[in-house]
Formats: C-alpha cells, structure tokens, sequence
C-alpha cells in the first residue's frame, strides 16, 4: 500500500512539473487581498484563469521574470469616462484591467458593448444612463457634454418619468452593470424622480452610482438619496466621495458607517487629488459671472493648460470643453480619504481634449501606491491593493457574479494581473503636462493576454472583455 501512495505521489509530482502553462510569473510577491496571501510564489496561467499559484518550478510558453516587484490583482475602476483606446491605454499604464463607465454611464447599452466586443485591451462595463434617459424623454437636445440643457433643469412629469423609467429598464436588461446618476448635473430632479430611479434598480438587482448635489451646508445630499436606498433596499454607491464631501468629508462617512449599520448597502470611493474637472458649458456654472476674477484663473483650460481669465471664460462657455477646477479641499482631506478602509480608489478619468484631460486619466493608482502608501506611509500595501481590486469587485459582484472571479490572485481567478515595483511605482501626470504614464509598473494581464511587457504597450493585445449583467 505504502509504495503504491508513493506511486500515486510521484505520478502527481510529474504530472504538475510536466504542465506547459500558457504564461508563468515568475518569482515574484504574489499579494491577494481576500485571503492575506504575502509570499514568493511562481503563477501559472492557462487560458484567461490562473491555474496555479506555488512554490515549485513551473514553465510556460511565455515567462514574465517578478523577481524583486509585487504580483497583484489588476485593478478594478469604477469610475472612468472617456472609454476611446487611448484612454484604455493610458489605464494599462496604471495596472487598470477593468475600467467601468458607472456615474454618467452610456444611452445605449447594447451598442456600447458592440463597439468594444473583441476590440479592447482592458475588461469595460457600463450603466444605462439617467441624464440621457431624463434627456430623452424629455425631448432634450443633447449638448456637447451631455450636461447641459433646458432638460436638465426643468422637473419631468409623471409621463416622462414613466418613460425615463421605461428606458432605464430596458438599459438593464440589456446587461448594464447599473443605473448612472449625475444629479449635481441636472438639478430639476425631484425626489420623486430619484425614487422611480431606485425602484427601477431594485427590480433588476442594481445599484445606483450616484454623484449627489453639491450640498456646502449639511448632508441632506446624501439623505436624498438614502432615503429611496432605505425605502426599496436597493444597492448605493456614492461616487468620489472626495469632490462632493469635501473637507466635510468625515461627516458623509460617519453618515455611510452608521447606514451601513442600519443595514444600507451603501458604498464610496476617492481618487487622490485635491482638484475636480468637469465640462465648462455644464449647469455646474450657470452662475459663473458671479464667481471672483481670482477664482476664475484658478481654472485650467485643459485643451491648452492655460489659466482662464473672466474674457477666456466667457469665450469658452458657449462652445464647451474641460476644465480642471481649483484646489477646493485640502491634501489632508485626501490622504484621509484614501486611507479610510471603506473608501475605494477610482479614478473619475476623463474624456481627452486634444489628447488632454485631468492627470487622474493617467496616474490614479500609481500615485496612491506611490505617494500615499510608499511616502505618506498613510495605509499599508495590501490595504491599498484591496481598495483597488477585491472591494470593487465584491461592489459588482451583486448584479454579476462573475466579478468574484476578479480582484483576486488565486487558483480559478481570471488572470487580470499587475506586476509592479512598489519601491519605485509612482504618476508622473501633473496638472499642466497629464499626458505622461505612470512608471514602476512592468507588466499587465488581461484575461491571460500580456498587454504590458517590460513597460511597453503590446499593440494588438485585446484580451478585454464585457463586464456585463445577464451574460453566458
């Protein structure tokens, strides 16, 4: 018996040693959020899965040499617009391997994801949209931005929201991961409006990804919104905690905490910057003729970095385009952000003008490995890496299940993976000059394809598929 089970041993021993992997990782400091894993370890990947994680010697038919950096989960961005190959390189860059459009979100779902299907380097998702809906069945003309408009300003009627609602469900049958949800853009809706909008999410097992009113004074924003996630049990999500709290923000997360304990599947995120962006020609700036000559210059125009004077402002608002606003909250407030352990990083990446955008676009999840965790010692490596990858994944997972299989570094895990120097890893985007990626980061897999070798690009890597409700 005991030479047969040695047998058996052997047998094994040789089979495992005997695998050709697609691709092996080699030696590196394999990090997985979920399970605490922190050890020297070889991966190997077969397929889009990684089949095995382990200290023996493995070989594969591509090898990508870990030694000295940190293998982790691909992050996961929730909040990214601007979904053009371009702006998905540009998240390669930064080890993103699933970039989601969740607070504006797209009018139609079902195309959007054409347009990507087998075209895409990186894992992309999407929300049906609330301001187009509102926009469409209002009538509304669609602006530059999506942002502005008669539409945006006027409350609906019962027949509109019923036509809204009607749009919105149709977004989430054709797979959309939720329901987007700009309100500080379109300030005629009512909290009657926002209560069909969270029915509707209920009924498909959505969440709402939500960018509340601009509130100076209290936190009546949020309650306007936990009051239908409370009446309904429907999932919430509030986006970039750090632009719409502010240095209030420990307020809003006091008030999240204490939901979260009533019960309130209530969520947030940051990205780590102090200075918002947005469109110049959004109602955001209705009232700009009465802001200060000194807060006007302390806008950029992104298209050429300027500073905006009262006359560039005035020429700039009728056409439309980005700007990025001044610091309106302190770096504390958002090294504060950034360490709490139930804030998530994202991005809020941009749409390109020219090529340009705020830097985020580029250097979000560089900079919080690099700055905050690295210099500030704010938070530890692996509580960074589970605000980037499990805790976003498990935000989805609800409405598709297929994101447990996703932020994780583990046997049957889709091999979405960054292998990154974390004595080195830092954004190099600045304000005035965005266009630059982040360095430190050596290589990216998406589903089992190298879309980042040696830090180059691999052009022609499409290894990016649908994040998608109701998929096969």
């Amino acid at each position: 018996m005991r030479n047969a089970l040695l047998s058996l041993l052997a047998l094994a021993l040789y089979s495992c040693n005997s695998v050709t992997y697609d691709v092996v990782i080699q030696g590196g400091r394999v990090m997985d959020p979920e399970t605490g894993l922190d050890a020297v370890r070889n991966v190997g990947i077969q397929g889009s899965e990684i089949a095995v994680i382990t200290e023996d010697a493995i070989s594969g038919k591509q090898t990508l040499d870990a030694g000295g950096k940190v293998v982790a989960p691909g992050f996961i961005d929730l909040h990214q617009h601007g979904d053009s190959p371009e702006v998905y390189r540009a998240k390669i860059h930064d080890g993103v391997t699933s970039a989601l459009e969740l607070e504006l979100g797209v009018e139609d779902v079902a195309a959007w994801y054409a347009a990507r299907e087998g075209k895409t380097a990186l894992n992309f998702g999407a929300t049906i949209s609330h301001t187009d809906s509102r926009r469409l069945a209002m009538g509304g003309k669609l602006s530059k931005s999506r942002l502005s408009g008669d539409w945006a300003v006027e409350p609906m009627t019962a027949e509109q929201i019923e036509a809204m609602k009607q749009r919105l469900a149709d977004g989430l049958e054709q797979g959309a991961v939720g329901i987007g949800m700009l309100i500080a853009y379109t300030p005629g809706t009512t909290a009657e409006e926002i209560d069909a909008i969270f029915s509707v999410a209920k009924a498909h097992n959505a969440a709402a990804y939500v960018h509340m009113r601009t509130n100076d004074t209290d936190i009546n924003n949020l309650e306007e919104v936990l009051t239908p996630a409370r009446r309904y049990g429907t999932q919430l999500h509030i986006v970039h905690l750090n632009s719409s709290g502010r240095d209030r923000a420990p307020e809003f997360l006091a008030r999240i905490r204490a939901a979260q304990a009533e019960g309130i599947d209530i969520t947030t995120e940051s990205y780590p910057y102090n200075r918002g962006s947005t469109y110049i020609d959004s109602h955001a700036f209705d009232n700009w003729r009465q802001m200060s000559d000194e807060e006007i210059a302390g806008h950029i125009w992104v298209e050429t970095g300027e500073n905006l004077t009262r006359e560039t402002f005035a020429k700039y608002k009728p056409t439309g385009g980005l700007i990025i606003s001044p610091a309106s909250y302190s770096e504390e407030s958002v090294r504060n952000l950034v360490a709490d352990p139930i804030v998530m990083v994202a991005s809020d990446g941009m749409w390109l003008t020219n090529g340009k955008a705020h830097p985020r676009t580029w250097g979000t999840y560089a900079r919080v490995l690099g700055r905050y965790v690295r210099e500030q010692k704010a938070l530890s490596l692996m509580d960074a890496l589970k605000k980037m990858t499990v805790l976003p994944a498990d935000r989805v997972s609800q409405r598709i299940p297929a994101m447990k299989k996703k932020g994780r570094v583990q046997v049957g895990a889709d091999a979405d993976l960054v292998i990154f120097d974390p004595e080195t890893i830092i954004d190099q985007a600045t304000y005035q000059d965005p266009v630059q990626d982040s360095t430190g980061i050596d290589h990216v897999v998406v589903n089992g394809v190298i879309t980042l070798k040696d830090g180059q690009f691999q052009d022609g890597a499409t290894g990016g598929k649908p994040i998608r409700a109701n998929a096969e």
